[in-house]
């Protein structure tokens, strides 16, 4: 008998545990015992005839268990009224007990909610895994993208309190209009808190690099997990980053073909190799990548079938084209002006919007008396300084290596002393060290800045962002100082690690600053929205292809005299060039686009200055 009471006790206890349901159900039994019971005394006991049978007397049970001042009208004989007391003061601790189950219940399933546990189910959106700072940039431009969609969803996996996500993006970046942001609280490294997110009806997943040292284990790993995972219907596309290229390999192995992994490292040393020697670069590059003004669109044009590339230059009412994707995926930015566009090519055309693209009903007029005489470009050997020392540096050195005129210097101007670097022979450098405290303006001037053309500085990796940011903006003060005292003989191009930092840095009036995790951040956005543009930012920040250039605009039309766009892309054209849009000096601090304009009205009057920029695509200038 006792082991009977134990193992109904313990089936008792097992009920127990499953919950609120269980909770409700044993209440739900408690009140049909009562009322039966109640029910069975009353027609033993009084007279059922009187009481109106059986139906009635359980009615009567029913409602008094669920509302006591039903009992308030009673009236009969003392048992009578006795039984329906007992039937009443049993139903006050039962519906107590029922609102104390049901309050605690909702409790703990809001709880859950905030917590971020429960299951999604959405179809095609948006998922991103990991979170570091740059997921705010991710979402905004995200939001942008999606504007003319009648409904869109982010969704965000990591592992941080749920309220805690969606507060910081409430405070960073605001209202996101008809895109709505999911966060879920989970590891993105674990496969069943990955399936919080729905990944089998999702359009596409990008996986962030956390703010850690080991950033790139957590994404391979990452990658492996989405790779090696079986998926139901169409596999949406992966894009990831890597902060440290000797993990590019490992990245790519682990997310498979169909995974694109950029190398964040890599591309910052290309942007900042080729902005050092023109600057505004960076600008451009944002402006392209971002989705707040022009951006790059990859659609067929049956009309232009059977014409060449220099024709279609001139071809567009709205939208320039800079290249050709043909049939076999293969990308040709500013291919030559003869080659001729098959039925089964897609033009890759620069526009603010693709339902603005379209084509002219006649070449716009270009103005001839305005075109400038050809410029001959005679290259001759850079001198340059890089002030502090990271990681990138020695990628740097190396990749000007290629780039670079034979007998180019590049001097060090750092703390300590890179002895490897120097010790290094190279092709076209020559590799120099001096001593120097980059926040010290007695240290600066010892460097004998006047006899450089260009001052690169080097975001120090050794501290945390925001204090090398502060360390870097006293820096770009005193060298601006030194360079008005000098009579302005060196551009400075500087790297930040926060992008909230750039309306700070503007005081110092450097010519160009590269915030790399930015760039990454909408890098990665675009492709999620369009793997195929991954073939074309890849020639793009790749040195040694067709890459931009801002060129001086007295190259292109005489300084003064007003002509138009099309006309620029006309001389561009001659040239084996792609006019893409231009740089005013004067307009270089304001913002938000520091004098650039990209894909310009063709007709519009024009005129330029001496120390205006155009923006051509263009290769072995």
């Amino acid at each position: 008998m006792r082991r009977l009471r134990e193992r109904l006790r313990y089936w008792f206890d097992g009920t127990m545990d499953r919950g609120t349901p269980a909770l409700i159900g044993w209440l739900a039994l408690a009140s049909v015992v009562l009322i039966v019971l109640v029910t069975a005394a009353v027609v033993a006991f009084t007279d059922t005839e009187e009481n109106g049978g059986w139906g009635t007397v359980g009615w009567m049970s029913l409602m008094r268990a669920i509302d006591p001042g039903t009992m308030g009208g009673d009236s009969g004989s003392p048992v009578f009224l006795a039984l329906m007391l007992t039937i009443t003061i049993g139903g006050i601790f039962i519906v107590s007990s029922l609102i104390g189950v049901l309050t605690t219940g909702l409790e703990n399933r809001i709880s859950e909610l905030r917590k971020g546990r429960s299951r999604l189910i959405e179809s095609g959106h948006t998922i991103v895994l990991g979170w570091s700072e740059q997921v705010f940039t991710v979402i905004e431009e995200l939001v942008k993208a999606n504007e003319g969609q009648r409904r869109s969803c982010v969704v965000i996996l990591a592992d941080r309190d749920k309220v805690d996500m969606d507060d910081q993006i409430r405070a960073r970046v605001g209202e996101t209009g008809r895109t709505r942001v999911i966060c879920r609280s989970g590891s993105p490294l674990k496969r069943v808190d990955l399936e919080l997110v729905s990944p089998d009806t999702a359009k596409a997943i990008m996986v962030l690099p956390s703010p850690d040292k080991d950033a790139d284990v957590d994404v391979i790993k990452a990658l492996l997990l989405l790779n090696n995972r079986a998926w139901r219907g169409v596999r949406p596309h992966v894009v990831a980053a890597v902060q440290e290229s000797e993990n590019l390999a490992a990245a790519r192995l682990a997310g498979g073909e169909s995974a694109i992994v950029i190398d964040a490292d890599d591309i910052t040393v290309r942007l900042v190799a080729q902005s050092h020697r023109q600057s505004g670069l960076s600008t451009v590059c944002t402006d392209l990548l971002d989705f707040d003004g022009n951006e790059l669109y990859i659609r067929p044009e049956p009309a232009l079938t059977g014409r060449t590339y220099g024709e279609a230059l001139s071809a567009y009412d709205l939208g320039i084209p800079v290249g050709l994707r043909r049939m076999d995926g293969r990308v040709l930015l500013n291919p030559a002006q003869e080659t001729v566009i098959d039925a089964r090519d897609q033009v890759i055309v620069l526009a603010e919007d693709d339902l603005l693209i379209q084509l002219a009903g006649s070449a716009p007029a270009i103005v001839p008396e305005a075109v400038a005489a050809a410029p001959d470009r005679a290259q001759t050997p850079d001198r340059t300084l890089l002030i502090g020392w990271n990681s990138r540096a020695l990628k740097l050195i190396d990749l000007l290596d290629r780039l670079v005129e034979p007998a180019s210097v590049v001097d060090i101007a750092a703390p300590g002393r890179p002895v490897d670097v120097l010790e290094t022979g190279r092709e076209n450098l020559t590799v120099g060290y001096k001593y120097c405290r980059p926040t010290s303006r007695r240290s600066l001037e010892n460097l004998d800045l006047g006899g450089y053309r260009h001052l690169v500085v080097l975001a120090d990796d050794e501290v945390d962002p925001e204090h090398a940011d502060d360390r870097t903006l006293v820096t770009l003060l005193h060298l601006r100082d030194i360079k008005v005292s000098l009579g302005d003989p060196y551009t400075i191009v500087t790297e930040i690690n926060d992008d909230a930092n750039r309306e700070i840095f503007q005081v110092t009036k450097a010519d160009d600053f590269i915030i790399s995790t930015k760039l990454i951040s909408l890098l990665l956005t675009q492709l999620a929205e369009n793997r195929h543009l991954h073939r074309v930012f890849s020639q793009l920040f790749d040195p040694t292809g067709p890459e931009i250039h801002l060129l001086p605009a007295s190259d292109y039309l005489v300084p003064g005299v007003e002509a138009n766009f099309a006309t620029v892309v006309e001389v561009a054209k001659r040239r084996g060039q792609t006019a893409i849009g231009y740089r005013v000096k004067r307009h270089s601090d304001h913002t938000p686009s520091f004098g650039v304009t990209l894909n310009p009205p063709k007709t519009a009057p024009l005129t330029f200055g001496a120390d205006d920029n155009v923006i051509v695509l263009a290769e072995n200038l």
